[in-house]
């Protein structure tokens, strides 16, 4: 996510802890995938620190026992990591898939250094100069727990063992703190699972936690972190609470109200669909109705798992708390998105053209009806943009955005990079479909328009109607400039930009631009986004997937997810009016900021 340009270095660190009660299958992957994305979108990079697949390091040891009966501990030890190498190359590729930017670092190539005995060590060092800068390019690390390496090879931690490596890993590279992703959302007087009058406690110190945790949390861990002053969060997955452990008072907290949301799906295209897979693999959160398309057969060729509807009146039946808007156009999904807050349902949105013609109304309707309008996935797809434009506006004044916001001239560039003429890129462009038919939207600068308006109205507090912003297309590119370019050795890209002139004006336009390759747009590739935050006193930089069904769908279900989490900590249960999201931001009609 964000990283500072000027300092080279993140706005903000978090460990996260996955063990194997949370890992039990494959798919469980991808629920850590949205809790990692949790954290970034909310402005942090994240070191990821996971343990084997639950049972595995019992199978290694049993292999290990088999195979070589009275063997050395250092040769089991060798075994029995494996379980985490494989763990953390499986959540690489899971972040992957989310379009979010992740390295994958075994123990050598961040120089873990462990001493002790093979199957009981203790973690030493790391060098975290190497480690941070991954940083630049990356929005979260995933290193594997459990070991190390020893002055004569691999060294494991003893059980629990990850805890003590994601401890460790807050300690030496400065996080904020480190959060310990279990089965349960916290820590308790007793085992909830027995004991039904067991309370949940919002916060501890590190010798109670030693006494109360019970195997919870690796009393090794503990004690480290007790001596390095590192603040130890537990929590379940997509749980709204957690139990801090650090330097306070025993403190008792709240639970989790159980809601299981009724979602509707309006759309079931590569966006739509994403969404209803999410969904479909949290059935105990979630409930999902029949999904309105135009050609309902079609789709229950395609997906028999699901139910499919033409009819607008049929999906929103049973009185759904959430719909879901990813029809694109603004000829029905316009009025639907109107009417769904009207009826009293929260909306999420990744239709950026809606958004941008009727940003203000839709959180007006938002408020007059208490409900929630989210639409991260409208700009920049994976891409927080948005979250992290309103996490600078509380930091100070934002003087700048721009931005490469368009995955089909993006990718267009990258193919005429390679030699191809223009008119046989696009053809590749639909054929591969990131264009449309008619590819005139995003080739003559339309979709990045309205992208950009939405920017505007979060960066500055500024109503700019698309139409009203200059666009340069990709057809007006003349063969001599083409040639140009190219025998410069520069790049080109499409680049949306809007900032604040002396006067306080608004500017905004959609240009095609040569840029050096050291220019931090230079290196998107395919449909990567990338954004430019410029302050006062600093640039920052996000980048990652702008586009696809994964990377959109994953901020499409994080807003889901942060409507979910308001139930279940009470904020939502019969609330009154909802405060307007945007309350923050002046309402103005004109291009000038106050």
């Amino acid at each position: 996510m964000p990283l500072d340009l000027d300092a080279r270095k993140p706005l903000k660190l978090c460990v996260l802890k996955f063990g194997s009660s949370v890992l039990q299958k494959p798919d469980d992957y991808a629920r850590a995938a949205h809790e990692i994305y949790r954290h970034t979108r909310n402005g942090e990079k994240v070191v990821a620190v996971v343990s084997a697949l639950e049972g595995e390091t019992d199978s290694l040891f049993a292999v290990g026992g088999d195979v070589g009966e009275g063997c050395s501990d250092a040769l089991l030890a060798r075994l029995v990591r494996c379980g985490e190498l494989k763990s953390a190359a499986l959540m690489g590729l899971a972040l992957q898939r989310s379009g979010v930017p992740s390295a994958v670092l075994d123990p050598h190539e961040m120089d873990l250094r462990a001493d002790g005995e093979a199957l009981d060590a203790n973690l030493t060092g790391l060098d975290a100069d190497r480690v941070l800068a991954y940083f630049e390019t990356a929005d979260v690390i995933v290193a594997p727990g459990f070991f190390g390496e020893g002055a004569e090879g691999p060294v494991t931690l003893g059980r629990g063992g990850t805890d003590l490596t994601a401890v460790e890993f807050s300690h030496w590279l400065g996080a904020d703190r480190v959060r310990l992703i279990k089965d349960v959302d916290g820590v308790y007087t007793d085992d909830p699972a027995k004991n039904p009058d067991a309370v949940r406690l919002d916060q501890l110190d590190y010798d109670e936690a030693a006494k109360v945790s019970r195997g919870l949390v690796q009393e090794k861990a503990i004690f480290r972190a007790k001596q390095n002053n590192v603040v130890i969060e537990v929590a379940a997955l997509g749980s709204p609470f957690a139990t801090r452990i650090a330097a306070v008072e025993k403190q008792a907290g709240p639970v989790e109200t159980p809601k299981r949301l009724r979602v509707a799906v309006l759309g079931h295209g590569a966006v739509g669909a994403g969404v209803c897979s999410h969904l479909l693999a949290h059935p105990g959160r979630f409930e999902l109705g029949p999904v309105l398309v135009r050609d309902p057969a079609q789709h229950a060729a395609k997906a028999p798992e699901l139910q499919f509807t033409n009819d607008p009146a049929e999906a929103l039946a049973g009185d759904p708390d959430i719909v879901v808007e990813a029809m694109g156009g603004t000829d029905i999904a316009r009025s639907l998105s109107q009417t769904v807050l009207r009826e009293g349902h929260h909306l999420v949105s990744a239709n950026k053209a809606v958004v941008a013609l009727d940003l203000d109304r839709l959180h007006d309707l938002a408020r007059q009806h208490g409900r929630e309008l989210r639409y991260s996935a409208a700009v920049g797809g994976g891409v927080p943009v948005l979250e992290l434009i309103d996490l600078l506006n509380q930091q100070g004044s934002i003087l700048s955005v721009e931005g490469v916001m368009n995955g089909t001239c993006n990718f267009i560039f990258g193919q005429m990079q390679q030699g191809v003429r223009l008119a046989d890129a696009v053809a590749e462009a639909q054929r591969l479909g990131f264009a449309e038919a008619d590819p005139s939207t995003d080739l003559d600068g339309l979709d990045a328009a309205d992208k950009l308006s939405i920017i505007i109205r979060h960066a500055f507090g500024v109503t700019l109607a698309p139409d009203q912003i200059p666009c340069e297309s990709l057809n007006d590119l003349s063969a001599q400039r083409i040639k140009a370019v190219q025998e410069q050795g520069l790049v080109f890209k499409q680049v949306a930009r809007c900032d604040v002139t002396p006067d306080g004006r608004v500017e905004a336009r959609v240009d095609i631009e040569a840029l050096p390759k050291d220019h931090p747009f230079a290196g998107l590739v395919n449909e990567g986004n990338g954004f430019l935050i410029r302050m006062p006193q600093r640039t920052v930089s996000v980048q990652g997937k702008g586009a696809g069904r994964w990377p959109t769908a994953e901020a499409v279900f994080a807003d889901i997810m942060e409507i979910q989490r308001a139930y279940l900590s009470g904020e939502l249960h019969a609330s009154p009016v909802q405060e307007n999201p945007l309350s923050h931001i002046p309402r103005m009609s004109t291009g000038r900021v106050a």
